[in-house]
């Protein structure tokens, strides 16, 4: 997805946003009501940015961790080597086309799309594998480059391990006596029920991390899985992160608050939890937010090893991704019908 590196860039970063039927459907007025909703929220979230210091912070951890993932490569697939990061946005700088050209004339021929949503959504990674096959059909319509693709990890374990680290680390934070009684509350950013119903199998997969998550730490609290960032007046998947919060911060010791959908800071972490729920709260000194993976070696080394095994084993997509285009491509133009269309070699 990314986010604006400045804040004077929020208002394209939200055009493309809004203008994605995959991600927000608004039918068939779509480029229109994009244009209109951009305008008008630019003001308000620019100033978020603003807020959190001037920008997203998510290109410069994405920067760093496929920069870190490429060093470890280099080490454990040797046969491989040299491995080169490039970093693809959805909506903001670099977007994909940008990025896509410059591996052209870098001259590379083998690539590994590696979605950084852990669980999958056709919304998320379908529509940025869907605007990965569009620009290939301009930008590389000879095929040169054989692509692969990593679409899903939500049972992770060094996922599971880095998350659980960081929760473990926050709950120190509060009295012995009371800490196998916070509630551990994991938010994801929700989406619109239209999605959900066509089969999407995201909150299916966030569940997984989740429990996958509190394995880890061996069921030590009570927990419950949230959702966050609802925009509009359409139904979304709840229950939503503020309402929930509201309702438990005035019964329980602590509470623990876990962006288990986001690998790194951004503006639903900064601003969202940090500065709104937390201005909102009635008892903000029980609520502390576990720390996002930004550089955590432990994440790191996860995100290394899922390549080093996706390269070893030849693997060119996941056994779901057919079902997911099937299931959520039913409103999608200028796409795929099959994975084995984009990946793999099709070189003319």
């Amino acid at each position: 997805m990314g986010g604006p590196s400045k804040a004077s860039e929020t208002y394209d970063f939200l055009l493309r946003l809004f203008s994605d039927s995959d991600l927000i459907p608004l039918g068939p007025f779509q480029k229109w009501a994009a244009r209109f909703i951009a305008k008008r929220r630019t003001p308000k979230v620019a100033k978020h940015y603003e807020e959190i210091g001037g920008g997203s912070p998510i290109r410069y951890w994405s920067e760093y961790q496929s920069l870190k993932v490429c060093e470890i490569l280099d080490k454990t697939n040797p046969e491989t080597a040299p491995h080169k990061p490039y970093v693809a946005f959805r909506y903001a700088q670099p977007i994909t086309e940008n990025t896509l050209e410059q591996m052209m004339r870098d001259g590379v021929t083998r690539a590994v799309a590696f979605s950084q949503y852990p669980q999958f959504s056709y919304s998320t990674t379908g529509s940025s594998i869907n605007e990965l096959w569009r620009q290939t059909q301009i930008i590389d319509p000879n095929r040169t480059i054989n692509w692969s693709v990593i679409d899903r990890w939500p049972k992770n374990a060094g996922l599971a391990k880095a998350f659980a680290q960081n929760i473990r680390d926050k709950l120190a934070e509060f009295p012995a006596d009371k800490r196998n009684d916070i509630n551990i509350l994991f938010s994801a950013h929700s989406l619109p029920m239209e999605i959900i119903n066509r089969g999407d199998s995201y909150p299916a997969e966030v569940a997984a991390t989740v429990y996958a998550v509190m394995e880890e730490l061996n069921f030590s609290n009570p927990y419950r899985l949230v959702w966050q960032s609802q925009v509009g007046p359409r139904p979304w998947l709840g229950g939503q992160t503020a309402k929930i919060v509201e309702r438990l911060e005035s019964q329980v010791e602590g509470i623990i608050l876990v962006p288990i959908a986001f690998t790194s800071d951004h503006i639903e972490t900064l601003h969202e939890i940090d500065i709104e729920l937390m201005e909102d709260a009635k008892f903000p000194e029980k609520i502390k937010r576990a720390e996002s993976l930004n550089g955590n070696p432990v994440f790191i080394e996860a995100l290394a090893g899922l390549v080093h095994d996706h390269l070893k084993s030849g693997e060119l997509y996941s056994k779901q991704l057919p079902l997911d285009c099937v299931l959520g491509g039913e409103t999608a133009t200028n796409v795929f019908k099959h994975p084995s269309e984009m990946f793999g070699n099709h070189s003319r």
